[in-house]
């Protein structure tokens, strides 16, 4: 179903040419699921009276890092773990967390505003089609993209740009024609590789020092509607440092 709600004004983007679609990462950028996994995996080592480091837990890559999770578990706990135990009712804990999530804020506004300017929506995630398709399915945002690439159909994970470059095969476009939205250095790198301008949105785990690759960088969608975002864009002179707008820097 479509999401119904008042767009923004997009009579100011004046370049209708650019660009002629906008590739979002998905975890932790479109939904925060990257918090309901760590918060997940934080409850289960609880149950055995342990601490979880959020500076150990995320990796430096997209990519299914279940197994290595589970091990790094089992090794703290010992002799007395439980895998089976312990994936149901990590699994268990993660879906009630998941039950409360809808699209982050600003994010419905600028896939509004992108369908009345013409923009095509495309998706280009990590992680597998029917974890994406499942989550968006269920806030009643699947139809808005028009593109979807996942993990589980490319040969390597970001920061390589496998999962881009396909994003852009189906659109039928060339990088230059398309802007990246991510949420992690990794996805910013292979944005980046794959030719696309690239805003980033860092998600709570994500250092802003790390994200000098991007070209914009803002602390959420809801801080610029889509077409300032890009007017900015559009204003940075090539090889600038990037543009920062986070709550924490000046812009």
């Amino acid at each position: 179903m479509r999401i119904n709600q008042t767009p923004a004004d997009d009579s100011h983007l004046t370049d209708r040419s650019w660009p002629a679609a906008m590739v979002f990462d998905f975890d932790g950028l479109l939904m925060d699921t990257e918090s309901t996994s760590f918060e997940s995996w934080r409850f289960e080592w609880q149950q055995w009276g342990l601490t979880l480091d959020p500076a150990t837990f995320f990796a430096d890559h997209g990519g299914d890092v279940t197994d290595h999770r589970h091990a790094a578990l089992a090794a703290a706990v010992g002799g007395s773990f439980d895998g089976d135990l312990s994936r149901r009712r990590r699994v268990q804990y993660r879906e009630q967390l998941h039950a409360d999530l809808d699209l982050l804020p600003g994010l419905r506004a600028w896939l509004l505003e992108a369908r009345r300017a013409g923009i095509r929506l495309a998706i280009a995630s990590s992680s597998p089609s029917d974890w994406v398709i499942g989550h968006l399915g269920r806030v009643g945002a699947e139809r808005e993209f028009e593109v979807c690439a996942y993990g589980n159909e490319v040969g390597a994970p970001k920061p390589e740009p496998d999962v881009y470059l396909l994003a852009l095969d189906r659109l039928g476009i060339t990088s230059d024609r398309a802007v990246a939205v991510e949420d992690t250095p990794h996805g910013v790198a292979a944005a980046k590789e794959a030719g696309l301008s690239c805003i980033a949105i860092p998600n709570p785990f994500a250092a802003i020092e790390r994200f000098a690759a991007a070209d914009l960088v803002l602390g959420s969608a809801s801080q610029l509607s889509l077409s300032d975002a890009l007017q900015r864009l559009r204003a940075r002179g090539h090889g600038d440092d990037p543009d920062v707008m986070n709550g924490r820097v000046s812009p």
